[in-house]
Order: C-alpha cells, then sequence, then structure tokens
C-alpha cells in the first residue's frame, strides 16, 4: 500500500510536493467516526483515499499524470533505445535541464520499501532502492551515473540481490535498474515491479471476458445497486459465455494465408443480458442494445469492484467525470468500506467537502503560485480550521486558495 508520494520538476510541479497517505494523529470526535477511512498495516495507520482540489489549470491532473509517467517508466524502460525521450516535460519556466525526481514509500508483503529515481528527458541520472525487512532501513542497491563511466564506481549493493552486477552490465542510461532486474528474474526487483504492475492501477482498465463474467456473478448486487443510483431501469443482469463462429475471414498462416472455413472457427464470446423494469420478460443484449453511458459506468465499476475486492490503489483524474455526485460518493464509500483498497483522486465536487465525509488529512488542495507552479497542501496543515466549520462554504470562498479568480469587470460582452 502506498505510504508516501514526491515529486518535484513534472509538468506544473517545480518544487517538491508530498502526498502523504499516512494518517494523521487527529484525535477529535469527527475524525474517530470515520475510522473506517483509514486502515492499519504493521504499525502504520493509513488513508484509503485521498482527495485534491483546485482551480481549473491550478495542476491537479499534473500529480496525476507525474505518478503515472513515473510508474510507466517502470513498466516499459528495459525496452527503451538510445533514441527513446522519456514521456513526460518537466517545469518549463525554469531551467530546462534540471532533474525531475519520483520517490514513493510502500509497503509490500508487511515490508516497507523506498523507492526513488532521479531523470532527466534523456536519460536516469539516479535511482535507489531501500527496504526495512528487519525494521531497520537497508539498501538493496544505490545507483548514481554521475559517478561513472565505470559501473562498480556507478552502482552500491549490498546482498538482496544476486549476481548485480550482471544486470548493471546491461542496465543503460536509458533504462530503470528495477525494470531491468525484474526482466532478469532477481526476486526483490521482481516483486517491486509485480506491486506497480499488478497493484498499482493508473486508470480504468479493460478485462478480458472470463474475468468479466466472474466480477460480475461475485458482485452482480453492487453492480444493480450502482445502475438504480444511476437511475437505470435495469433490475437483472446474467452473462455467459457461448461458442459463435467468427464473421470475418481468418487466414491460416501454415497454408500460404488460404482461407480457412469459417465453419470450422469457433470462438467463445461473453454474452450479458439485461432485463428491465417496464417488462422483466424481456431481455436485452447488454453490448448492442444498452446505452454507451450505461456501458461506460460498467467497465468502471469493473475496475472498482476488482480493486476493492483485492486490495489493490486506483489513481483517477477528475472522479466525477460522467457521474452523479450520489455516484461518486457511493465509489468512494465503497474503498471506505474495504479492508485496505485506496484511491488517490482529483475532483471538482464540493458536495464530499465535508468533515463528516471525510477526514482533514483525506483532502488536499492544488494552488497555483505567481510562478506559474503547482503547490500541493492538505486541510490539515490549516491547524485553525475546526471540524464543525462549513468546510465547502470556506473553500468557494477562498479561504485555502485553489479556487478560479473571476475577474467580473471582463464580463460584460460588447454587441
Amino acid at each position: 500500500m502506498v505510504l508516501e508520494i514526491r515529486l518535484s520538476n513534472f509538468f506544473s510541479i517545480k518544487d517538491e510536493v508530498v502526498l502523504n497517505m499516512q494518517a494523521a494523529n487527529i484525535k477529535t470526535g469527527a475524525a474517530k467516526k470515520l475510522l473506517s477511512n483509514t486502515f492499519t498495516c504493521g504499525n502504520e495507520r493509513m488513508l484509503k483515499t485521498a482527495a485534491i482540489y483546485g482551480a481549473n489549470a491550478s495542476g491537479k491532473s499534473s500529480v496525476i499524470k507525474a505518478i503515472r509517467a513515473c510508474v510507466g517508466m517502470i513498466f516499459t524502460s528495459h525496452g527503451f533505445n538510445e533514441n527513446t525521450t522519456f514521456a513526460f516535460t518537466p517545469f518549463k519556466f525554469d531551467d530546462i535541464n534540471k532533474p525531475s525526481n519520483f520517490f514513493i514509500r510502500f509497503l509490500l508483503d508487511g515490508i516497507e520499501y523506498e523507492y526513488s529515481f532521479m531523470l532527466t528527458n534523456n536519460e536516469i541520472i539516479k535511482e535507489e532502492l531501500y527496504y526495512y525487512p528487519n525494521g531497520k532501513r537497508s539498501i538493496v542497491f544505490i545507483r548514481d551515473e554521475r559517478k561513472g563511466p565505470e559501473k562498480k564506481d556507478i552502482y552500491v549493493f549490498k546482498s538482496a540481490i544476486r549476481r548485480p552486477m550482471d544486470v548493471a552490465a546491461n542496465t543503460s542510461k536509458k533504462t530503470l535498474f528495477v525494470s531491468r532486474a525484474s526482466q532478469m528474474d532477481r526476486d526483490i526487483a521482481k516483486g517491486v515491479f509485480r506491486y506497480f504492475h499488478e497493484r498499482f492501477i493508473l486508470n480504468y482498465i479493460g478485462y478480458n471476458s472470463f474475468t468479466v463474467e466472474q466480477l460480475l456473478n461475485e458482485n452482480k448486487e453492487q453492480f444493480l445497486n450502482v445502475l438504480k443510483i444511476a437511475d437505470s431501469d435495469i433490475i437483472d443482469i446474467s452473462s455467459r459465455h457461448e461458442l459463435k463462429p467468427y464473421t470475418t475471414a481468418v487466414f491460416d498462416p501454415q497454408n500460404n494465408n488460404s482461407i480457412l472455413s469459417l465453419d470450422d472457427i469457433q470462438k467463445p464470446q461473453l454474452i450479458i443480458t439485461t432485463y428491465h423494469k417496464n417488462n422483466p420478460t424481456i431481455p436485452f443484449d447488454f453490448f448492442a442494445e444498452e446505452s454507451e453511458g450505461t456501458k461506460v459506468l460498467f467497465n468502471m465499476m469493473l475496475t472498482i469492484l476488482d480493486i476493492v475486492k483485492n486490495n489493490k490503489i486506483l489513481l483517477i483524474d477528475e472522479i466525477e467525470t460522467s457521474l452523479h455526485t450520489k455516484l461518486v460518493e457511493y465509489i468512494i464509500g465503497l474503498f471506505h468500506k474495504s479492508e485496505s483498497a485506496q484511491l488517490i483522486y482529483t475532483t471538482h465536487n464540493t458536495y464530499l467537502l465535508n468533515t463528516c465525509k471525510l477526514r482533514k488529512d483525506q483532502i488536499y488542495f492544488v494552488n497555483k503560485r505567481n510562478d506559474g507552479s503547482s503547490d500541493l497542501y492538505s486541510l490539515y496543515d490549516y491547524k485553525d480550521f475546526r471540524e464543525n466549520m462549513n468546510l465547502e462554504k470556506a473553500y468557494l470562498q477562498g479561504r485555502f486558495d485553489a479556487i478560479p479568480y473571476i475577474d467580473e469587470s471582463s464580463s460584460t460582452f460588447t454587441k
């Protein structure tokens, strides 16, 4: 699970910003009522959700984009060539050669890890991985390309990775050591890679048809409840697989690409059937006859229910897009009812700015500074804000900044 993320020099982020998912020591009555918004893992109490508020163009999306770009590097850098330019933009109103930094603390199988790297658009400069196998900080590896050119000068290893210099010899300045070590079957690196690939979900994702069927069957009542909140009149839903022939020509690569007989080719296809309140006996083909909005909501809920059930982490930018306020509240509630799933999201939805629903340490604001950079800070930093105050009203009045400034003098239109 995520403990803390630190970012600097990504997109509109210039100076280091910190997103802390460790629960603060809040002992108020309001916080005690929201104990289910947190969970305990070992000696750590952590937040299940964190909301990021801010005006348009303030940089909320930059936080999500930066995390996605860095995690994406872990997934793909082992395949980068010398002409690769990394998929992010550093803060443009500063030295364009200044490096960017990513740092994350997380728990994997009950053990705390600290992973970080420094990079420019064209190369990795520094990379470090520490862990706490016995409660004490221990080096897995330290890499600093500035100490080169020899690999023995660039890297420091303890005993956590077997034959580490074999990996280092195959790691270029375009490649993260963690990515290469995972590819070369080194256990700790494989665990870290799997954590990001399998548990750190960067957006709503697609599933194969058999996973869809399983998720639907296991969570049918929740699906129907979500559809009801969304004002759908669907009252029942079912799924199955059927063997159906392909409807397009298929070529046989083993026989000079001749066309195979369509009668000989069959493929199991997922069939989802819905039934509506108006007449529950009439079946509807979900994919052909339901609205696009219903299908989008269905795919979103597949991701969310999988994450909640398996205690993963989800990043979502503008969670309210295409969703009613009550549905957003329901989705956040699913995370708060989970064992240890986590959700980090940006939003403009002020309805949720309520200390009866979210703890002060769950609420973050992004504000645009005078130099064009984005600042990230928590409501918990405002010690003078009491939980019995109207949080939504205070936010809209600009008490925490992070709202648009509208010059009413320029709102008059000329004919």
